[in-house]
């Protein structure tokens, strides 16, 4: 059932933000006089799955999902629909229209793409607000299991401070500000200590099986006890939480096997605590240092509050407020893609190992169903959208809008050729890049 939710996620935002932002080049185009003779959601390479014509416009939905476009007459796009070009112009096409129009036209899908972004961002603050973990509430520091970070000298227990020059204030930070930090600034035992981070980190970390960091500290909490189990008479039930185990206070889920290994094939006494009733029972530990319970680290952000594991912080936003809240998630997480593309573009990080491709983004969809985290996400990717086809590669808007401003500072117009030969080899970075990401996911998917 999750990856059912997981892919309604992705295609839900994935054909919203296809079709929002080709309706910013639609929308000008009409507005121009330009005649728009297809518009579609996905591509359909020899059929569609549907199609109506409305109007001089062909409406459709194509069936390789890996993106959309409108087909405006007289522009040398994706269909290379050259015989149409060799055709005197007509004053509804594309390349008979004014510099400055083709140039909105074309900056139309990415400017949609921002303003969708923004306007997500806007409701989420108005609606939700934000809420953080406090990090300088945090007790005991994190949990700190990947080899990656513990060869490095850190260790469970550290509690982060910097994360390169940022601050951390809310645990977001953390993982927030990770990708391309130099250095980790972290307290351990009221000292202050730096590790300075390997420039190929990233490349190492996407070559790991593992995906943790820095990761939040949990207390014991029972899912169930199978029927097999040599404990299955033990009065714990679903969401009751371990405080101790013979005389161990036990605080947190990766303190447990070093307590069971203290009393390996013995009957101990227990106390859990149940809707803030604290009980005592009694367990048996295996010859393994085993309970036969299936257990699980991680209660809701209310409980770990109430229990004194953090404190939250919350602030809400008026309609007025909800502006400035928007726009300073809007350019937060503008600041950080930019940073993200630069680490990925420096071979020496090694960060182009983890780009990914349609499998990465379906990933980073939840597994239920959750209206605040889908609007977060498909706000981000909408920026992301907007962002890569800025990018001066023909076949991109990027690449279209490099040769409009090219011919608006010099006054020369590139020739129909030159632009048929310009978006034949946009065309194959496009496809190369598109089989580097997704050749990515299918390595790790094999072999890691």
């Amino acid at each position: 059932m999750g990856i059912i939710i997981q892919i309604s996620q992705f295609l839900l935002g994935l054909s919203l933000l296809i079709i929002l932002h080709e309706l910013g080049h639609f929308i000008p185009a009409k507005l121009f006089g330009t005649r728009v003779e297809k518009f579609y959601l996905f591509f359909d390479v020899k059929f569609s799955l549907f199609k109506k014509k409305i109007g001089e416009t062909v409406y459709g939905i194509g069936w390789l999902p890996l993106g959309g476009y409108v087909k405006i007459a007289g522009m040398i796009d994706e269909s290379m629909d050259t015989e149409a070009m060799k055709e005197e112009p007509k004053p509804w096409e594309f390349r008979s229209k004014p510099a400055w129009q083709r140039l909105i036209i074309m900056l139309g899908g990415v400017i949609v793409n921002f303003v969708l972004a923004y306007v997500i961002y806007f409701f989420l603050s108005f609606i939700y607000g934000d809420r953080h973990i406090d990090a300088t509430t945090i007790q005991d520091g994190y949990l700190v299991e990947n080899p990656l970070l513990t060869d490095l000298g850190f260790k469970t227990g550290d509690n982060i401070i910097k994360v390169g020059e940022y601050k951390v204030e809310n645990v977001s930070d953390i993982k927030g500000n990770f990708i391309g930090a130099k250095t980790i600034t972290f307290e351990r035992d009221g000292n202050e200590q730096t590790i300075t981070m390997p420039e190929d980190f990233l490349g190492q970390f996407s070559d790991s099986k593992r995906r943790d960091l820095f990761e939040m500290r949990y207390p014991v909490v029972i899912s169930h006890i199978p029927d097999s189990s040599f404990n299955k008479s033990v009065n714990l039930k679903n969401g009751d939480i371990i405080r101790t185990i013979g005389d161990k206070q036990l605080k947190y889920i990766d303190q447990l096997v070093p307590v069971l290994n203290e009393y390996k094939d013995q009957e101990v006494s227990i106390t859990f605590l149940r809707d803030d009733v604290l009980i005592t029972d009694k367990l048996k530990v295996s010859s393994d240092a085993k309970l036969g319970i299936v257990y699980f680290g991680g209660v809701g952000y209310d409980t770990m509050e109430k229990l004194g594991y953090y404190k939250m912080k919350t602030k809400e936003y008026t309609f007025t407020e909800s502006f400035g809240g928007g726009y300073n998630k809007f350019t937060g997480q503008i600041d950080k893609y930019f940073g993200q593309l630069k680490e990925i573009g420096n071979p020496s990080t090694g960060a182009y190992k983890g780009v990914g491709g349609f499998y990465a983004i379906l990933n980073v969809f939840p597994d239920f169903w959750d209206w605040q985290t889908f609007w977060s996400i498909t706000a981000f990717l909408s920026i992301m959208l907007g962002v890569l086809n800025l990018l001066p590669i023909p076949a991109l808007d990027g690449g279209h809008v490099m040769f409009l401003l090219y011919e608006m500072i010099s006054g020369r117009k590139p020739s129909d050729k030159f632009m048929e030969y310009a978006q034949t080899v946009g065309f194959f970075i496009l496809i190369a890049l598109v089989l580097f990401a997704n050749g990515n996911d299918i390595f790790k998917a094999i072999f890691k």
